[in-house]
């Protein structure tokens, strides 16, 4: 029987229907996620994003997500946040001033500050710094998919880095129950529904 996966549709910030697609193709049922209630039944929870940190957290806070969202990591349940829905996992971020995060991972924000080009956008690899079960089955050589200006800095829980440019950024996050990515599974192909199916298999 399929998991019901549940995918937060933010606004503007979601991204929501080519994640709910790959997710489908992982083999998950997907119910979008506007508001509060939305979350009964829901086995798991994915917070795609693209956008900035401050309208994501507006239109969350908004919507009573931000709060539903911190209830629902307490109970254990798998979370999986996906670019700025990794970055809102934090507890401050500073894009268009200083905005307050969920607080789930003890991360902040800020920008990305190399010699490339920024926003960093292209296929890149990841290197695992420790195990877990995201990430099983990636390679060294698999590539996903970036699109990002910003990054999570001053984090420990670190699963993943990628270098871009000569500059090293983390790009896979896991605390308990709660898994974050700065790439974007549902563009990376097959290395990506991978992802979605280590995610499905908690």
């Amino acid at each position: 029987m399929s998991q019901q996966i549940g995918v937060v549709d933010y606004g503007a910030a979601g991204n929501v229907f080519s994640m709910a697609k790959a997710l489908e193709c992982a083999g998950a049922k997907v119910k979008v996620v506007k508001h509060p209630q939305d979350l009964a039944g829901v086995d798991k929870l994915v917070m795609p994003g693209v956008g900035s940190f401050v309208d994501g957290m507006r239109e969350l806070n908004e919507s009573g997500m931000a709060e539903a969202i911190v209830k629902y990591a307490a109970t254990d349940r798998p979370l999986l946040g996906i670019c700025l829905g990794m970055q809102v996992l934090s507890k401050v971020g500073f894009e268009y001033g200083e905005s307050t995060g969920l607080g789930l991972v003890l991360g902040e924000v800020r920008p990305m500050q190399c010699k490339g080009v920024v926003p960093h956008m292209g296929f890149n690899t990841v290197s695992i710094v420790n195990d877990s079960p995201l990430l099983k089955g990636v390679s060294p050589s698999d590539r996903f998919y970036f699109m990002h200006s910003f990054e999570v800095q001053k984090y420990t829980d670190v699963i993943a880095l990628t270098t871009y440019a000569g500059h090293q950024f983390v790009s896979g996050i896991q605390r308990g129950n709660i898994f974050g990515v700065q790439f974007h599974p549902e563009k990376s192909r097959e290395t990506g529904i991978r992802v979605f199916e280590n995610f499905l298999a908690l």
